[in-house]
């Protein structure tokens, strides 16, 4: 028996590999696997391809052949020769780098990641997760795709872009990748579990649970008076209260413009108000999810709870999202009251029932469009590491000037040449410290948007003015640029000859909101022609004067505000590569390129710098930063721009900025001078977004009225003006360590403004922490975002122990503590065992050079810096010129070094002297102290060490 036993598994073993025998093709770079039995829409083959030891390119498709277009976000990354192998068994293909192994079972292939240990970081969805639905568009056969991964309950996910709904951790949520204004979608999310998902499609894309929101009325409504069908719906005046008409209305959906007609004609929306009231019923009990995107005042109860309190700009809806449990069979009262200002104001409020069993402890991603499933899989001991991967996909970070790092003042918008050179020169008289001016829209003649020629008789002599700036003020020049021309001038003529534009708003004779109002488009920047073209206008009739940099607004693009999802892809189909359904998200990564290619081209040695409404994989690399958009000028949407940046940040896009005040304003303070009441609480909305923003990658005001500049916010004896000029001035202080981040962006793939799981991740105290922050390694930032608070909670956490920045007071870590925040101070820590570099006052980056740094050391545990510099605004550092100076602290030995200068270039200093200053638990001291003591050394590059006390 026993003989019989085993002559039959050797058997099956011989069937069993002949059956898989020739499904597996090893290719130059990795794996190509035909699966025996695919299922129904489901992949056919499935490609491993090796990018580094610890990066792995998946794709799958559904055909019989790998087709497709090159990827837009990835640059060429299959050429290196990276060491690995494989081995196949009678169920898995098993590849392994050094890091990382990845299986896939021949039968499904289903994609299991694990370290080199063997333990499981990511597995696909059993059975392999993947989806392809047919669809056809402009004739083109596609799939709306979708992926699905397991996920352990206790995982945390960050990432995705720039999102302002205040979420911090998408675990368990749903996030909509689709470009808007204040909306930058990435499809790259990090995971706590040290690795990262790129997402490598363009289309619409959806995270988390990909059913569509379903309207209120699956909710089985009831009126205020327990009639079925609906809600009761009040259109009232909002001054007396006169009621206009009452319906019965089962969904609130007036979020597009085309979707607007069908508010009652009767109810005059700039002095009206609605209320929508009555109970909801539930089909199933668990947490509903909530998605609203509204304008103007909007509040929502669910049974007596306040889950929503909102003020947005008319014209410029912003998304929210609440959850609140409901039971089966027992209704729950609802409310909605909207007060929305103006004739073209928004609402929608939509839900998601309980998450379905199929993706709970799930993480997906579904797009509605692609020609294959394609997305990199990277690991790393650390996020730093995870996004360094990102990069080495989609391009490194460019170093941006120096001058970037200072301060930035714009308004919307300096309206002539004058009101510039005179703002620029208050600057200085005042001693405010500044490096960058910028020019709004408009400056053009008003019937000539895309002529990118100034009115001549607001700035007569734009390139004067320009010189006068550099050369007099020691200020650097940003001009806003649109990628949209009106009908008929010159340059719109030279794109439409060509074909390089997109028609449909043409033919639509659709006129914007300039005067009576013209009919416009954008280009096409798909077309690599259109965008030389493009390249060309500006550089001819802007960077030939003088300008410094570019800001690209409404890059998502946006080319009629608040059209519908569908309309918007009509207006920009088709593209130089394909549908707009296909290539919707993509705009401003082709718009960015062509602008940095171009100038780089043109003037090879003075560095780009590009600042863009929108975003995209691979952004980066084209020397773009993002700013938040048209944001709300109120202190909860302060709040929501944190986590906004952090996960743009940890998207792998490091250089982001906010309008400090907020963009758009309520009634209350549009005025040139706000009074009472209103004066008090937006000149502290203005500090306190001052404060923050002082501590963002780009340190930037803007907004419209009132303006924007600190000495038109408060007066110079004020607790407010000299908060905010203490900040800035506090920023330039801190440009050696600024600067050396920026340089650890580039050469190492650092990122400057980190969410605290990118440093604590295993304290798991801080993964849901949304309001906190490192700048850098050394600085915990604790921005305050109520009004008229004077004290906040926050978490020091666990690991280190921690400094008060102002006192030099200890404090241990992994606790929370209620700090003191006076109105002209936001609580600011600094990690035990950092290494504080600290320059000189400074009225500009580059007034003197940093010959004296104070070295504040915080002592407690070992720590270790490294002081990097180059030539601030040229590409000399793509060729190694450049230098590092590293200064360690020996805890043990009480002894820092200063390690031998690495590396050197034209203008370096040869010697230069440091102060060095000592901060332990028994010994608090400041750096607000000008001169501190301390012990002088000097250096001349040559390696020392200084024992402390």
């Amino acid at each position: 028996m026993q003989t019989k036993r085993t002559i039959s598994l050797v058997l099956f073993t011989l069937l069993t590999s002949w059956c898989y025998a020739g499904q597996v093709d090893k290719l130059a770079d990795g794996l190509l696997i035909h699966l025996k039995q695919p299922a129904h829409n489901g992949a056919r083959q499935v490609k491993l391809q090796v990018i580094s030891d610890k990066v792995i390119h998946v794709s799958a498709t559904a055909g019989d052949n790998f087709n497709g277009s090159p990827s837009l976000m990835a640059v060429d990354v299959h050429c290196n020769a990276v060491k690995w192998d494989s081995e196949e068994n009678n169920e898995t293909v098993v590849l392994k780098t050094n890091s990382l192994t990845a299986s896939v079972a021949l039968n499904t292939g289903e994609v299991v990641f694990s370290d080199k240990d063997g333990h499981i970081l990511l597995q696909e969805q059993r059975g392999g997760g993947k989806t392809f639905a047919p669809v056809i568009i402009d004739n083109k056969q596609l799939y709306r795709i979708q992926q699905v991964f397991e996920s352990p309950a206790n995982e945390a996910f960050y990432g995705l872009g720039q999102h302002q709904t205040g979420l911090m951790n998408y675990k368990n949520q749903d996030v909509d990748l689709t470009q808007y204004n204040s909306v930058a979608a990435v499809p790259f999310v990090v995971s706590n579990r040290h690795y990262g998902i790129l997402w490598d499609n363009y289309s619409i894309t959806r995270f988390g649970d990909d059913r569509a929101y379903d309207q209120l009325s699956a909710l089985h409504l009831t009126t205020t008076d327990g009639k079925s069908g609906g809600l009761t719906a009040v259109y009232a005046d909002r001054y007396n209260n006169t009621v206009y008409l009452q319906s019965v209305e089962d969904k609130i959906d007036y979020g597009f413009l085309n979707l607007l007609g069908n508010l009652p004609a009767a109810f005059p929306m700039v002095k009206g108000k609605v209320t929508w009231e009555g109970t909801v019923n539930a089909d199933e009990n668990g947490e509903y999810k909530f998605f609203m995107s509204t304008s103007g005042y909007t509040k929502v109860w669910i049974d007596g709870q306040l889950k929503l309190d909102k003020w947005r700009e008319s014209w410029n809806p912003g998304a929210s999202v609440f959850h609140h449990p409901l039971k089966k069979g027992q209704p729950a009262t609802i409310k909605v009251e909207w007060i929305p200002e103006t004739a073209q104001s928004f609402i929608s409020l939509k839900f998601l029932s309980p998450t379905p069993a199929a993706l709970q402890n799930k993480m997906a991603l579904t797009s509605e469009a692609g020609e294959k499933i394609d997305y990199y899989f990277m690991y790393g001991n650390n996020m730093d590491e995870v996004i360094s991967g990102y990069r080495q996909v989609t391009g490194k970070a460019t170093m941006i000037p120096r001058w970037a790092l200072g301060f930035w003042q714009s308004r919307e918008r300096y309206k002539t040449q004058d009101e510039i050179e005179n703002t620029v020169a208050t600057f200085r008289e005042k001693k405010i410290p500044l490096d960058n001016i910028v020019l709004d829209w408009s400056y053009w003649k008003q019937d000539e948007w895309g002529s990118q020629q100034f009115d001549p008789s607001r700035f007569p002599n734009p390139a004067a003015m320009i010189e006068t700036l550099h050369k007099k003020y020691n200020a650097h020049f940003m001009i806003s640029v649109w990628p949209k021309f009106y009908e008929g001038i010159d340059n719109y003529k030279l794109f439409d000859n060509k074909n390089w534009l997109y028609k449909q708003n043409i033919k639509n004779k659709q006129h914007d909101w300039i005067g009576n109002g013209y009919v416009s488009t954008f280009y096409d920047a798909f077309n690599p022609e259109a965008r030389k073209l493009f390249w060309n206008l500006i550089n001819k009739n802007l960077f030939s004067k003088g300008v410094d940099a570019w800001w690209l607004d409404a890059t998502e693009p946006d080319i009629l505000s608040n059209a519908s999802i569908e309309d918007r892809k009509t207006l920009m189909n088709p593209t130089a590569l394909g549908s707009s359904t296909q290539y919707f998200n993509t705009y401003a990564l082709v718009n960015a390129k062509g602008i940095y290619e171009g100038q780089r081209a043109t003037s090879p040695d003075q560095r780009v710098f590009i600042l863009t409404r929108s975003a995209y994989a691979g952004l980066q690399r084209y020397a773009a930063a993002t700013w938040s958009g048209d944001v709300a000028a109120t202190f909860e949407e302060l709040s929501r721009q944190i986590p906004a940046g952090l996960n743009f940040c940890m998207s792998g896009l490091p250089y982001w900025t906010t309008d400090i005040g907020g963009f758009f304003v309520e009634d209350k303070y549009d005025k040139p001078n706000p009074q009472g009441a209103a004066q008090e609480e937006w000149r502290e909305l203005n500090t306190r977004w001052f404060q923050y923003g002082a501590f963002c990658p780009l340190f930037r005001s803007h907004g419209q009225f009132p303006y924007r500049e600190m000495f038109n916010i408060a007066p110079d004896s004020s607790v407010a003006y000299q908060s905010m000029l203490y900040y800035d001035k506090l920023r330039y202080r801190l440009l050696p360590y600024i600067y050396s981040l920026a340089g650890s962006t580039y050469h190492h793939d650092y990122t400057i403004m980190r969410a605290l799981p990118m440093d604590y991740d295993k304290d798991t105290t801080v993964l849901n922490i949304r309001d906190q922050f490192m700048f850098g390694p050394a600085l915990l930032v604790n921005p305050v975002t109520q009004y008229q608070a004077r004290s906040r909670a926050l978490y020091l956490p666990a690991g280190n122990g921690w400094y008060d920045f102002y006192t030099g007071k200890y404090l241990a870590g992994g606790q929370y503590i209620n700090a003191a925040a006076p109105l002209s101070r936001m609580p600011l820590y600094v990690k035990e065992g950092a290494i504080l570099p600290v320059g000189p006052a400074l009225q500009y980056t580059d007034e003197r050079k940093a010959d004296t740094i104070q070295l504040y050391v915080y002592t407690g545990k070992d720590g270790e810096f490294t002081l990097y510099e180059d030539e601030n605004t040229n590409y000399q550092y793509e060729k190694g010129v450049f230098s590092n100076i590293t200064f360690r602290w020996n805890e043990a030995v009480q002894t820092l070094t200063i390690g031998r200068r690495e590396g050197n270039f034209p203008g370096m200093l040869k010697q230069r002297y440091f102060r060095i200053i000592y901060i332990g638990k028994n010994k608090p001291v400041t750096p607000d102290v000008v001169t501190p003591a301390g012990e002088m050394t000097t250096y001349n590059g040559i390696a020392k060490t200084v024992r402390a006390f």
